[in-house]
Order: C-alpha cells, then sequence, then structure tokens
C-alpha cells in the first residue's frame, strides 16, 4: 500500500486519518457521502485509480493507475457559507507548498489549476454540504505525479508531470500538503491574506489569460488584474474595457 506511513507521520495532527482505496469512482463523492458525519472530520481518502475523476462544470478528469495523487479531505472544522469560495484557492495554496517542499515551483491559474512551464500539473475541485450558516467541505487534489513510459493520453493540450522536473514519491507530496493545511488552517478566516497570497502566486496582476464564457461564441484575451472577493477575476480586456469573470461563468483556456 503506496500510503502505509502516512497517518503516522501526521499522528500529532487532526489530519491523520487516512483511508486508501486502490479503486473507487472518485474520491470527492466518497468524501461527500461523510460530510453530515463530524465523525470525519480531518479524513483524507486517497485513491490509486478513480473511474469517473471529475473536474469543474462536470469535465472528466483522466489519470491512469500509478501515476497520480489523487485524494479528497473533508475539512475537520466548520466554514462560514460566506467564505466557502475561498476554499479552493486556500487548498491551491497549500499544494503549491506541499509541491515547492518536493522540489517543483508551480504557478496558480484561475480559479483551479496549478501549472508547471505554462502546462496544467494539479486540479483542485471542492464540494460542501450547507446547514444553515455554515458548511461542511470536502477539498479534492488532483496531481500527475509519473508519466509512464509508452503511455499516450487523452488530454489535450498534454499534461504536465512532477517527475518531468523532480522525482517524487506521492506519499510524501502527501504528508507535505496535509500538513500545510494543518498549519494554515486559520487562514479561512481572513480572505485578504489569502487572495494576495494567491495573486503573488498566479503572477497577477500581468498574467495573461484565455476566457471562454459559457454565454459567448468566442473566447477573448485578457490581462488579469486582481482576485475579487467571492472568487471572481478582475482583468483588463484587449479592447481596453475593464470587467469581472465570475468563477461560475467562465473557464480559462491553455
Amino acid at each position: 500500500m503506496p500510503y502505509r506511513n502516512v497517518a503516522a507521520q501526521l499522528a500529532d495532527g487532526p489530519f491523520a486519518s487516512i483511508e486508501y482505496r486502490e479503486e473507487t469512482g472518485s474520491t470527492n463523492a466518497d468524501a461527500a457521502e461523510l460530510l453530515g458525519d463530524e465523525r470525519f472530520g480531518g479524513h483524507t481518502i486517497v485513491a490509486e485509480f478513480q473511474r469517473h475523476g471529475a473536474g469543474r462544470k462536470g469535465r472528466s478528469w483522466h489519470a491512469m493507475p500509478g501515476t497520480a495523487l489523487l485524494f479528497s479531505t473533508i475539512l475537520p472544522r466548520s466554514i462560514d457559507v460566506d467564505r466557502l469560495w475561498l476554499v479552493p484557492f486556500w487548498v491551491a495554496l497549500a499544494v503549491r507548498a506541499g509541491l515547492r517542499n518536493c522540489g517543483l515551483v508551480t504557478t496558480l491559474q484561475w480559479p483551479n489549476d496549478l501549472l508547471l512551464h505554462d502546462r496544467k500539473l494539479g486540479g483542485i475541485l471542492c464540494q460542501s454540504r450547507v446547514t444553515a450558516a455554515t458548511a461542511r467541505v470536502a477539498c479534492g487534489v488532483g496531481i500527475n505525479v509519473h508519466r509512464l513510459a509508452g503511455a499516450g493520453t487523452v488530454i489535450e493540450p498534454a499534461p504536465a508531470f512532477c517527475d518531468e522536473v523532480a522525482p517524487v514519491e506521492r506519499a510524501a507530496l502527501l504528508v507535505a500538503i496535509l500538513r500545510t493545511y494543518d498549519a494554515t488552517l486559520a487562514q479561512l478566516d481572513d480572505a485578504v491574506p489569502v487572495m494576495r497570497d494567491w495573486e503573488a502566486a498566479a503572477e497577477i496582476p500581468g498574467r495573461r489569460y484565455r476566457i471562454a464564457k459559457d454565454n459567448a461564441r468566442e473566447p477573448f484575451e485578457a490581462i488579469a488584474q486582481s482576485l475579487d472577493e467571492g472568487g471572481g477575476l478582475r482583468v483588463l480586456c484587449d479592447d481596453g474595457t475593464r470587467e469581472r469573470v465570475e468563477m461560475a461563468d467562465a473557464r480559462v483556456l491553455r
């Protein structure tokens, strides 16, 4: 079992509960079923293979067995509903810190991608269960770690893999990310520092984006200016106009 010693390394913190599944439909779907039970706060489900791995807007996440770190972590505390939008940006910073601990420097891309040399290395998808003014949240992460020799890909453009830059052990990367979750969990109570740190990690202002809106025929080019409260992106369009792009209404093309 590739993650046998992870729980022992995290035994002194709130993220020490690790469940390994050789195969599952989706770690996020598995975690979502547990969100109503507070006993599973801090619990992580990690899988070798997902049959139905998912990204934003119903898109698929493809990863051959043995190639990726695929996991979902239930946060050990409730989150105020008005700060739910902040969670994936906080997760992205934690994942980036874990990757840096393993020798990889990545760039964040709005709203939920990690890039290595401008190719997608990983993605984030969070799910929640709301009760009144608070919610329990599962944070799903997928990171391409090992490119298998001779393996093709159905993804265009081609993704990046950690071992193109540095050898990475998936268990060590999982430990590094969960330790960062533990060290930074309190940041979810203050949006502004997370927003500013995310902007710096995404090289904003100044990063050029090609954005496809759900209700538009053609994508448009813009320079990202800042992350807004609520998760929207402020951009300067090539025609000189400025606008706010909503997370729910658009995606970034590479």
